[in-house]
This record gives C-alpha cells, sequence and structure tokens, in this order.
C-alpha cells in the first residue's frame, strides 16, 4: 500500500515574519557600530558647513565628490546631484530644498576621525530664509567660483549673507579642468570682491575629483571651527527644513545647539507651543538612518508626530517639555511672506477636486505657500496662491504638472500692495478685486506703497548700456556701478518694483545680455507708489481673472496692448463686440469685433427699395436687443492663450 507524506508550504505571512525577525536580527550589528563611531568622536571634531555658489557652478557636483571621498557612497557607481532629491532641482540643475549629509572623514596627519555635517543649501533669493537658516546651523562655508565664469550676482549676495552670519569662508575655484578656465581672473575677483588672502584660495575640479582630497577636506578641518554648543546646558534644536513623509507625516531637519535628544523624548515649540514626542531621530547618510539620539553640535533628522506643515516653522527653537523656563529661545525667527500672488484655476471645471486634492498634497511639503479658496467670474472655482518669488511659483506649477500630470490656468502674477488709510490704519491687499474703487480713494486714503527690491546684476560691460535702459524703462533706480576686475566685468545695484521684477524682468536682462548677465536680489521694504487697477471689458461687463494692478505710468501703453492681444482669443457674435481697458473710471484703449451678419437681401429684386429698408431695419433692431441680453462666453482656451507667457 502507498503512503504519501504531506509537505506543508510555509505561507506568506510565515516567510515575512522570519524576513522581518532576520533583519531585526542584522541590523542592529550596523546600526549601533554607527553610533558607537559617533559617539566615540568629540565635538570639538565636528565641522558643519555649507557651500555658497551661483547657479550652475557645480554645488552639487562638488557635493557628490565630498560624498564619495567619504565613503558615504560608492565611487563610480553614476552618481549625479545625491542631495537633490526633486527631479525639477535635476531638470533645472539648482538646489530647491536644503538637504544635509553627515559625513565621517579619517585625517591621516593625526590619525584622528572627524564628523563633517554638509548643509546643502538653495542658492536663490527666493528661498532666502532656508539659506539663512542653513547657514545659522554652520561654522563656515565654501566660497565656490566657476573659473571660467568668475564671480556672479547670486555669488556675492549669498556671500554677504554668510559674512554677516559670521561664517568661516574657504574660497574654492571650480572647473580648473575646462579649456576656458580663467583661474588668474577668478582669483583676482575672490581677492578684490570679497577681500580674501590669494593663499587661501584652493582650485578643485569637482567633475574628476582633483585637489579635494588632498587639499578641499584637509582645508576644512584646518579652517572651520567646530560648534560652540554645550551638552551641560538644556536641550535646544534650531529647525532647518522640513518634508512631509506620506507615512511617518512632517520630517523636520535639525540642528542641535545644546543639550542631547533622545528618541521618546517630549518636545515643544517655542513659536506654537505645541508638543511633540519624538518616533524617530537620526542623521542623513545620505538617506535617514535612525541612530536613537542627536547630541550637540549634530545636524540630523527627528520625526515629532506633526501632521500639518504648517507647524514646521523654520527657524524656530524646540525645547524639551517642562524646561522652557530655563531654555532661551535662539535669536533671528523671523515669519516667511509671501510676495508673489497668482490666481490657479482648473483648466477644466470638472477637474476642481482632483487638481484641489493635487494642490494640498504639494503644500504638504512647501510650508511657505499660501493657499485661500477663491471664484472668479470668468474662471470659476480656484485658488489664491501665494509664493516667495517668481522662481518658487514657477517652480510649484512645474511640479503640479510634472509630478501629479494636472493641467491648470494661472492669472498675471501680482504683488502685495499696502493701503495707508487717513485714519492711521493700514491694509495689504493681494488680489487685484479688493483694491479699492475710486470714490473711496478720493475719500479714506492717504497713499499706496509697493515692495520695493535692491537688484544685483554681475554683466560684461559691453552690456552695460542695454542694461541701464531696461533697468530705467522698469521704473529703477541706480544706487552704484563697480568693476569687478580687469575683464570688463561690471557689477550694478539697482532699487526696482517687485512688480517689475515678477513680470519677466529676468527674461528681459538674459535677452539684452545674450544670457551673460546675472541678477540675484534681496527685499527692502515698502514706498510709495501712483498704482491703480487696470481692467479689460468685454461689452462693458469686467473680466475679473484679467484685472491687475500697476504704475499709472504704464496703464497706457499696457492696455492697448490687451485690448489688441484679446481680440485675437475673442469669437465674432451676431451682434458687436467690444473690447475695452479701463483704469481710475477711464476708458483708455478700445477694439471692435464687427457683428456676422446674415444676407437678408439675398432673395428680393434690386427695385423693391421699400421692402429692402424694412428689412434692414428689423435686422439692425434685433442685433440691438440681442446685445443687450447677449453674453458673450469666453473659452477657457482663450485666457490660457491670453494669459500664456
Amino acid at each position: 500500500m502507498l503512503k504519501f507524506r504531506l509537505i506543508r508550504r510555509p505561507s506568506v505571512q510565515n516567510v515575512w515574519t522570519s524576513f522581518i525577525r532576520y533583519t531585526h536580527a542584522n541590523a542592529p550589528t550596523k546600526l549601533e557600530a554607527l553610533q558607537k563611531r559617533i559617539e566615540d568622536i568629540p565635538i570639538e571634531n565636528y565641522r558643519n558647513f555649507s557651500i555658497v555658489a551661483h547657479v550652475d557652478h557645480g554645488k552639487s557636483t562638488l557635493s557628490d565628490r565630498l560624498l564619495e571621498l567619504t565613503n558615504v557612497i560608492k565611487q563610480g557607481d553614476g552618481n549625479k546631484q545625491v542631495l537633490d532629491k526633486l527631479e525639477v532641482e535635476r531638470e533645472r540643475g539648482i538646489t530647491i530644498k536644503a538637504q544635509t549629509c553627515s559625513m565621517f572623514y579619517h585625517d591621516k596627519r593625526n590619525c584622528k576621525d572627524y564628523l563633517l555635517h554638509l548643509v546643502d543649501t538653495p542658492g536663490h533669493v527666493d528661498f532666502r530664509g532656508e539659506v539663512s537658516r542653513s547657514y545659522a546651523s554652520c561654522g563656515g562655508a565654501l566660497l565656490l567660483v566657476d573659473a571660467s565664469q568668475g564671480v556672479q550676482a547670486q555669488t556675492v549676495a549669498n556671500f554677504y549673507l554668510a559674512y554677516s552670519m559670521g561664517l568661516t569662508l574657504v574660497p574654492v575655484i571650480n572647473k580648473i579642468d575646462l579649456d576656458l578656465a580663467d583661474i588668474a581672473q577668478a582669483e583676482d575677483q575672490i581677492v578684490n570682491t570679497f577681500e580674501l588672502p590669494e593663499e587661501d584660495i584652493i582650485r578643485v575640479s569637482a567633475k574628476t575629483g582633483l585637489n579635494i582630497k588632498a587639499d578641499l577636506l584637509p582645508a576644512i578641518i584646518d579652517r572651520i571651527p567646530p560648534p560652540q554648543g554645550l551638552s551641560t546646558k538644556p536641550f535646544r534644536a534650531l529647525l532647518v527644513d522640513s518634508w512631509y513623509d506620506s507615512y511617518m507625516g512632517v520630517v523636520l531637519l535639525v540642528h542641535i545647539v545644546d543639550g542631547k535628544l533622545r528618541k521618546g523624548d517630549k518636545i515643544i515649540s517655542a513659536q506654537t507651543d505645541k508638543k511633540y514626542e519624538i518616533r524617530e531621530i537620526g542623521i542623513m547618510y545620505p538617506d535617514r538612518i535612525p541612530t536613537g539620539s542627536l547630541s550637540t553640535g549634530q545636524v540630523g533628522y527627528i520625526v515629532p508626530g506633526m501632521k500639518a506643515s504648517k507647524e514646521a516653522k523654520i527657524g524656530d527653537t524646540l525645547m524639551h517639555f517642562g524646561r522652557e523656563s530655563e531654555t532661551e529661545v535662539l535669536p533671528g525667527f523671523e515669519e516667511t511672506k509671501p510676495m508673489v500672488f497668482v490666481g490657479a484655476f482648473p483648466a477644466d471645471g470638472a477637474e476642481f477636486k482632483a487638481l484641489d486634492d493635487d494642490i494640498n498634497r504639494l503644500v504638504l511639503n512647501d510650508r511657505s505657500v499660501l493657499l485661500q479658496r477663491e471664484t472668479s467670474n470668468a474662471l470659476g472655482q480656484g485658488w489664491r496662491l501665494g509664493f516667495l518669488g517668481s522662481l518658487h511659483a514657477s517652480v510649484f506649477r512645474e511640479r503640479l504638472e510634472k509630478e501629479y500630470g494636472s493641467k491648470l490656468i494661472i492669472t498675471q502674477p501680482t504683488v502685495p500692495y499696502l493701503i495707508k488709510f487717513r485714519d492711521g490704519t493700514d491694509k495689504i491687499i493681494t488680489n487685484p478685486d479688493d483694491f479699492p474703487d475710486l470714490a473711496l480713494r478720493k475719500t479714506k486714503i492717504m497713499c499706496f506703497q509697493e515692495p520695493y527690491v535692491e537688484a544685483i546684476m554681475t554683466l560684461p560691460q559691453e552690456y552695460l548700456g542695454s542694461v541701464i535702459k531696461l533697468c530705467d524703462n522698469n521704473r529703477g533706480q541706480q544706487i552704484e556701478i563697480s568693476c569687478l576686475n580687469m575683464t570688463g566685468q561690471v557689477m550694478l545695484k539697482y532699487h526696482l518694483p517687485l512688480a517689475q521684477l515678477v513680470d519677466d524682468f529676468f527674461g528681459k536682462l538674459k535677452s539684452v545680455s545674450r544670457g551673460y548677465a546675472s541678477l540675484d536680489y534681496e527685499d527692502i521694504g515698502y514706498f510709495d507708489s501712483d498704482v491703480v487697477k487696470l481692467e479689460l471689458l468685454v461689452n462693458g461687463k469686467g473680466v475679473d481673472a484679467l484685472a491687475q494692478v500697476m504704475h499709472r505710468s504704464q496703464v497706457d501703453r499696457v492696455g492697448k496692448e490687451w485690448v489688441t492681444k484679446f481680440k485675437e482669443f475673442i469669437k465674432s457674435q451676431l451682434y458687436e463686440v467690444v473690447i475695452q481697458a479701463r483704469a481710475n473710471g477711464k476708458i483708455l484703449a478700445r477694439e471692435t469685433i464687427k457683428a456676422r451678419r446674415k444676407d437678408v437681401l439675398a432673395k428680393l429684386h434690386a427695385s423693391d427699395v421699400s421692402r429692402r429698408k424694412k428689412l434692414l431695419s428689423k435686422q439692425k433692431e434685433g442685433k440691438k436687443q440681442l446685445r443687450s441680453i447677449g453674453n458673450v462666453q469666453v473659452s477657457q482656451e482663450a485666457y490660457q492663450a491670453f494669459l500664456r507667457r
């Protein structure tokens, strides 16, 4: 008799349980070794630094080489922009979100281990708040200059910011391996512009790794000072940045100024007074590695169980709950204020709910975006979005379209205007619809003010005349002209209205300088301005989505351009359509679209004059009635085409 033996196959759950047990049994050895290595390094061997550079001067490439040479990532694996984790960062070649990475470096000169924290910061002025908080967590910075392009506007602006915060600066000339490299010129600019000693300058090639291990890493150890915090003081940490994780909630990037923080500790925010419990804590190496604790001087991440990104305020001080009275709040906190506002509407009204979900998910990762619901007579339901600047707005839209596949209509960007009333009160308006009418302006309003910026431009001397003309045409006030070196590079400083800057000023600057000029700017506050609201009327009815606030000197030119351009996108009707531009109660420009006419005389004999006149008069009266009750329907495609830059 045959006997069968039943073999039980392991279930999926049993296999998964075995895998978890194996992982937990083996993972702690690596984590414990990493934690022990950190604990064995004293705080005087910590070095926190960032890289100051203009766009495309090799900051992200230099970060990659540093990570390779300190064995954080393997060499030769096609590493490219490891710390630029967003798709838009890689495509544009810019850093948008501040990132950090911890590195271990063994100095053979004294046989000591060092813990390096590289804080990779954005360079553009739109993200200046993140930059200043990142610099506050560092003891020094690498001042990176392209050997072929020399000192640029962003280099100058970020240098002064780093210098004003007391950072030790190590000048570095990059791309010395290029055929176009002019090392002597770059050195001359560093010495004359920043007054740094020529002997301190380090020449490297971030692409090939030349001189990074031999000269740059030792310079970081020797010149950049260690953190000055004390482990004996009560815990306090600087909130450097945050991002949203769909599984863990808000993740905070922090610099431990004093004391120590462990998993399970209860902390409180100095700005919001909200309490949290640390669920996970660790270092970026280059991704999240939980270590169980962070000590004085370290830069790492914490998961506090925070659900809303709005609670994470950059520059905030985090403290142990219950020890607030004995902990001093870190200085320098400043709430970020949006400076560019746009209306956003779905290209297809039926997609409103899906687009609302996409925008709210993206705002979770970008706490600096101001989001409010708004309704337009022309475009239906939408949102009023506030951004830190025009680049910030452009990046947000690009991420919506590429990461979520959303299609939307963006209105003309506007800036916040300050209204000063005669009774001493002030009001900021961000939507042209809220601009006061003419009667209120004459009786209750003392003045209007608009935001200004100080723009720093670097350009070859041959384009100086064209750039000055461009700035003057955009209501700019010249502050300073200085020559950077003997080769003809000029630095130009202007005070410009922010409204002119967001109106594609950078594109115009690149055009008149053939791409050679660079631009950076910083906010300098509000100044008196004669601004009015420019409206577009279709048969006497205002199109709210196209209204814009601008200086009185511009309304005639812009009004004529608007009516001429908008006429191209309006279809002819059975009645006459009148397009007008109005500002301050006056009509500035007009275009007329003739009515479509049916040939009512087609079947008449040429000699039947009385019947002919009767039919034409009847048609004329009918068209008058049509115009009085008719409503011109402007398609979404027309709005998109008109608003497209």
